[in-house]
């Protein structure tokens, strides 16, 4: 399959389409599927035929389950240049997605983890649906949560962000929901109904959207939000570690295990970009940050050793360097976060 053919771009009456068509990837973003994906969003910007965006994948699983991991990986582990030109390029596409003037539905029913929340997040309509599968799992391959995962998961309702940051944890559509992750949710066999609707009456999206959206289930997540509030209160990889050793529970005790295999650098680093996150006056200054971070991190033992635990070798047992959170210092996490040259600045356009 070529470049192209891996994001249908189309316009369907007055609606822009961008369908993901990587199934055996489960649609997984390369560079060039960035700037395809950039240029239609160029291309239909001043285009007054088009009135809307509309975003979802051709077939299979997923909606998009994150990025070309093992390009950055392998680029990695030499001069980082190819990673660092898919972060510039894939940012872009999140910036542009972000500041766009026209309504974008992005329609999450499947895997959307990692650029796939990059994706759908920006758009002012999000479907969920049963199939529905969100996460930010990066801390398990030594990367963080990034495509603005710091924006968008620091504005979370308490310390929501910081566990799903932390342990990668899936939730489902209604809970993706409930913590407004996702504007509607929609049984998947409504979706079909949905998407003509909108090519229908691209200035009723809403309208359409309320008529088909049905009372989700209850969201289990959110019978934890107390005790995650009180568990990850502290920006202190430390201290969260201790407060959930210390509780005693079978729910801190399951979600200690699970944080036991994170890389602690990754987890830090997380926790740091959260808390500047929620600061940043603008989307562009957040992603400026992610940019400079992810630089450095992918060049990191890490990363490339969390890919090849669970991407190539798939023995599930990263070796981290350094091993424990005590031994990730300050300096360390100092340094992934050092301002860039001038020269190497992200920027929006």
């Amino acid at each position: 399959m070529n470049d192209e053919a891996k994001v249908l771009i189309e316009t369907d009456g007055p609606v822009g389409r961008i369908r993901l068509n990587r199934p055996k990837a489960l649609n997984a973003l390369t560079h060039a599927m960035c700037d395809t994906i950039l240029t239609a969003l160029e291309d239909w910007r001043a285009d007054l035929s088009v009135e809307a965006i509309l975003l979802d994948h051709a077939e299979g699983r997923g909606f998009c389950a994150g990025g070309d991991i093992r390009m950055l990986a392998e680029s990695g582990a030499g001069d980082g240049v190819a990673a660092r030109a898919f972060f510039h390029a894939e940012y872009r596409m999140n910036h542009r997605l972000f500041t766009y003037a026209k309504p974008i539905v992005a329609v999450m029913d499947g895997i959307t983890m990692g650029g796939g929340v990059g994706l759908a997040l920006p758009a002012k309509y999000r479907i969920a649906t049963e199939n529905t599968k969100f996460a930010m799992p990066e801390t398990g391959i030594g990367l963080f949560p990034d495509v603005g995962a710091g924006w968008y998961l620091s504005r979370l309702p308490g310390r929501m962000g910081q566990y799903l940051a932390l342990t990668g944890h899936r939730l489902d559509g209604a809970e993706a929901c409930a913590l407004g992750l996702a504007t509607h949710y929609l049984p998947a066999d409504r979706l079909d109904a949905a998407k003509q609707g909108i090519i229908d009456r691209p200035q009723a999206i809403a309208e359409t959207l309320d008529a088909l959206t049905i009372t989700p289930p209850d969201a289990a997540i959110m019978a934890q939000c107390e005790t995650i509030d009180r568990l990850f209160a502290s920006d202190e990889l430390e201290d969260i570690l201790a407060a959930l050793a210390e509780d005693g529970g079978e729910w801190a005790e399951q979600t200690l295990t699970t944080l036991n295999t994170k890389s602690p650098q990754a987890m830090k680093v997380s926790l740091r970009l959260l808390h500047e996150g929620a600061t940043m006056m603008t989307f562009a200054d957040e992603m400026a940050r992610e940019y400079a971070v992810a630089s450095h991190v992918v060049q990191r033992h890490d990363f490339l050793e969390g890919v090849r635990a669970v991407i190539v070798d798939k023995d599930h047992a990263p070796r981290w360097n350094p091993a424990t959170p005590e031994d990730v210092s300050d300096h360390a996490i100092d340094l992934i976060f050092a301002p860039p040259a001038a020269a190497d600045v992200w920027t929006p356009n």
